[in-house]
C-alpha cells in the first residue's frame, strides 16, 4: 500500500519543482525528501520523477499518482473534519438565552428534541430579553440568543453575528371577552382609539411597535398600564382594564376572559431570530439552530391546523 506521507512529499516536489524547494516547504532535509521519493517509487514499482541537471520532471506514472494524491488528501481532510464534528457533538454544552414567549414555546420544544438526539450535550436555557441576551452572546456567555424585530424596526446586521430566521408572526389584538367588538373575527386599530392600552415599559421594539401601529392607524394610544410581562397584559385585559397587542407565540395556550382578534388592515409582523457568533461556533450550536428551525416551523403548522 502506498504511504500517504510519501504521497504528500511527491505532491510538494511537483508543486515546488525541486527537491530543495519541497524540503524547505516541508521543513525536511533535501536528503530526506530524496529518500522518501525513492521509497515511494519502490512501493509504486515505477519511476515517478526523471532527474536532470538543474530540473526534474514527473513521469506519466508520477503525474497520474499526483492526480490521485489530490483526491486522497481531500478525502482525508474531509474525514478529519467529520471526526472533529462527531467529537464535538459528544461533549460540551449549548447555552441559550431566550425572551419569555419564545422560551415557553419553541425554545422548550427545541431543547426537548435536542436532548433526545444528543443526550451527551449539556443544555442551558436562560430567560432574557434581547437587550440583555444579545450583548451576552457577543461576550461569550451564550451560544445562541433568541431575539425578535418588527417590520418597521428591523434588526441591523452585525459583522460578528449570524442571523437565522425562525418564524414570522402577525400580531393580534387582545380584548376583554365582554368588549363590544369581541364577537368580531377582525378589527381595525382605529376602532380602539378610545381604549386604554397596556404596552411595554421601556423604549424598544415591543413598546415602540404598539405605539407605531396605533399612530399608523391615526391616533396616539392612551397608555394606562405598562409591563414587559405578557401575563400581566393578559390579566389586565381579562379584567376589562385594557387592550393589548400580543404575539402569536403567546397564544399556544388558551386564556380565559379574553378574545384575540385579527388586525385588519396592516397587522404588525414580528420576526423571531436565532443569533449565533460567526466565529468559533461549535458543531453542537449549529445543530441546535437546525432544531430551532424545525420546531419553529412545527409550531407555525400547529397554529394553522
Amino acid at each position: 500500500m502506498l504511504d500517504v506521507k510519501r504521497l504528500r512529499i511527491l505532491r510538494e516536489v511537483a508543486e515546488q519543482g525541486s527537491f530543495s524547494g519541497a524540503a524547505d516547504s516541508l521543513h525536511l532535509t533535501q536528503s530526506a525528501v530524496s529518500q522518501q521519493i525513492a521509497a515511494l517509487e519502490r512501493e509504486a514499482g515505477a519511476t515517478l520523477i526523471e532527474r536532470g541537471r538543474g530540473n526534474l520532471r514527473l513521469t506519466d506514472p508520477g503525474t497520474a499518482l499526483v492526480g490521485h494524491t489530490e483526491a486522497v488528501l481531500a478525502r482525508l481532510e474531509e474525514a478529519e473534519r467529520e471526526l472533529d464534528e462527531i467529537a464535538g457533538m459528544r461533549s460540551g454544552r449549548v447555552r441559550m438565552g431566550s425572551f419569555p414567549t419564545a422560551g415557553a414555546t419553541i425554545a422548550v420544544r427545541a431543547v426537548t428534541a435536542f436532548r433526545k438526539r444528543q443526550p451527551e450535550i449539556g443544555l442551558e436555557l436562560t430567560e432574557a430579553e434581547p437587550e440583555v441576551s444579545v450583548p451576552q452572546l457577543r461576550a461569550g456567555e451564550h451560544d445562541v440568543a433568541l431575539a425578535y424585530d418588527y417590520d418597521q424596526a428591523q434588526m441591523p446586521e452585525e459583522r460578528d453575528l449570524d442571523q437565522h430566521l425562525l418564524l414570522e408572526e402577525r400580531m393580534r389584538i387582545a380584548l376583554p371577552a365582554d368588549h363590544p367588538l369581541a364577537s368580531r373575527s377582525a378589527v381595525s386599530l382605529a376602532e380602539l382609539s378610545d381604549a386604554d392600552w397596556i404596552v411595554g415599559t421601556c423604549a424598544g421594539t415591543c413598546r415602540d411597535s404598539a405605539i407605531f401601529a396605533c399612530r399608523t392607524a391615526g391616533f396616539n394610544p392612551t397608555i394606562g398600564f405598562e409591563s414587559d410581562d405578557y401575563q400581566v397584559h393578559i390579566s389586565l385585559v381579562s379584567a376589562g382594564m385594557a387592550v393589548s397587542l400580543v404575539p402569536e407565540l403567546l397564544l399556544s395556550h388558551k386564556h380565559s376572559g379574553i378574545r384575540v382578534l385579527e388586525i385588519e388592515p396592516g397587522a404588525p409582523v414580528r420576526r423571531v431570530w436565532a443569533l449565533t457568533r460567526r466565529e468559533a461556533r461549535a458543531p453542537a450550536t449549529d445543530a441546535m439552530v437546525e432544531v430551532l428551525k424545525t420546531e419553529s416551523q412545527r409550531f407555525v403548522r400547529s397554529r394553522r391546523d
